[in-house]
């Protein structure tokens, strides 16, 4: 397991951000979908966890018989969605990057920690989201046996705009501290500083810079060889909200899952917008990969 950040922020400057970045989201997307995000309503975690109690004690396996499946990628790329509708599934024991017990400050607490939460669930599918251990996926695989993995991306204009309202300039100040060998961050993972190199990081703007950590972060999909791995699904956040239910199934079926139409009740598509003013070096980047992508995701 890598090593948590070697100058982590104290746990007063952390919630902080949090907070400042809540604040951000509430303003910029609405109340209401700040709420479903993070699954803040009270209503909702109680019927999910009276839902989930009662299948294990009629069809709970035995512990250590579950299988992780990771959901992986980039942030702001759809996979809280694709959490909340594989939640529904009373055989699905999801944990998502909150888990205080699971991960610190969104990152795997260790290998260590993560065997002992499969082995004592008692669901088919423990679903993970380590999305800052993305690059770090094959090698959660091969730490049981049956796990899988979905790694999950989402177009780059609309990602980077997500990305941008919520968190601001975050990636640009990330590809910064890489450019500058900072390999402590969890950002650093699996990427060459040299990709880095002619680029004005210091003149860019936010959402070039948005642009070009979403392609650097997605090109590991293939740099770790993931695309010729049948136990990785692609799956594409622009196809699920165009048919949630053929994604859905999809999905399901690779997770060893039954489907069911509630799946795909929590998927829903804002208003097309515009193509942004993306670096016109850095857009051919990610439009080579989108291409890549597509492939991938249609295969």
């Amino acid at each position: 397991m890598a090593a948590q950040q070697s100058a982590e922020p104290s746990a007063l400057r952390w919630f902080a951000r949090r907070v400042v970045r809540h604040v951000r989201w509430a303003r910029t997307e609405g109340l209401r979908r700040l709420i479903a995000e993070d699954r803040l309503d009270p209503r909702v975690r109680i019927r999910t966890a009276w839902t989930k109690a009662r299948w294990r004690q009629a069809h709970g396996v035995p512990p250590g018989a579950a299988r992780a499946v990771y959901l992986v990628g980039l942030q702001r790329s759809g996979t809280n969605m694709l959490v909340r509708g594989l939640d529904e599934a009373p055989e699905v024991e999801a944990r998502n990057e909150n888990d205080r017990g699971l991960f610190h400050r969104f990152r795997l607490r260790g290998d260590d920690v993560l065997l002992d939460v499969l082995g004592r669930s008692r669901h088919l599918v423990v679903l993970v989201k380590p999305l800052c251990d993305s690059h770090r996926v094959a090698d959660l695989l091969a730490l049981s046996p049956g796990a899988r993995a979905l790694w999950m991306w989402r177009d780059v204009d609309d990602r980077a705009r997500s990305e941008v309202a919520k968190f601001g300039d975050a990636n640009l100040r990330a590809l910064r501290a890489i450019a500058a060998g900072d390999t402590s961050i969890w950002q650093a993972g699996g990427i060459d500083p040299a990709r880095l190199d002619g680029f004005d990081l210091e003149t860019m703007d936010p959402h070039t810079g948005a642009a070009l950590f979403w392609c650097l972060r997605n090109e590991l999909y293939f740099d770790l060889g993931l695309d010729q791995r049948d136990d990785v699904l692609l799956v594409s956040y622009g196809r699920m909200v165009a048919d949630p239910a053929a994604v859905a199934e999809q999905v399901c079926r690779f997770m060893g899952l039954p489907y069911r139409p509630s799946f795909a009740a929590s998927v829903s598509a804002g208003p097309p917008r515009p193509r942004l003013p993306i670096d016109p070096r850095v857009r051919e980047l990610c439009d080579a990969l989108t291409a890549r992508l597509l492939v991938g995701a249609r295969g």
